[in-house]
């Protein structure tokens, strides 16, 4: 169980980490949501994964923490919120500059690049 969690997180650090090193602005918020995932499951199984277990220390041989689901519940609402506020930036610069590019270009005049794209296009 141990090994099949722990690959799940690097699984998911590895494919973030990976995504968050595009150029273009889509790829990088997914990014940012697979990491903050991995966190998420990293914290959940930081309070011991055990199968049918009170999470409260009454008489039990066995229980679970739950201070990290405490910790995960909060990171989500976090994360969800961070992950809003990151697409309405991406998409208030796309709309801006008509690209979705994280690195700005060396012209920053957006209508002649648009002529350039033409250009090339032809």
């Amino acid at each position: 169980m141990e090994l099949l969690v722990a690959s799940a997180i690097g699984i998911l650090t590895a494919a973030g980490i990976y995504l968050v090193q595009r150029l273009r602005t889509f790829p990088v918020i997914i990014g940012v949501s697979l990491l903050t995932y991995a966190v998420n499951v990293f914290l959940f199984a930081s309070g011991r994964l055990t199968i049918a277990a009170p999470p409260i220390l009454n008489d039990a041989e066995t229980y679970t923490d739950p201070l990290p689901q405490a910790l995960v519940l909060t990171a989500i609402v976090i994360s969800f919120g961070m992950t809003a506020v990151v697409v309405m930036m991406a998409l208030g610069a796309y709309l801006g500059a008509d690209d979705d590019h994280v690195n700005e270009p060396a012209e920053s005049d957006p209508a002649k690049r648009r002529s350039q794209d033409r250009e090339d296009a032809a």
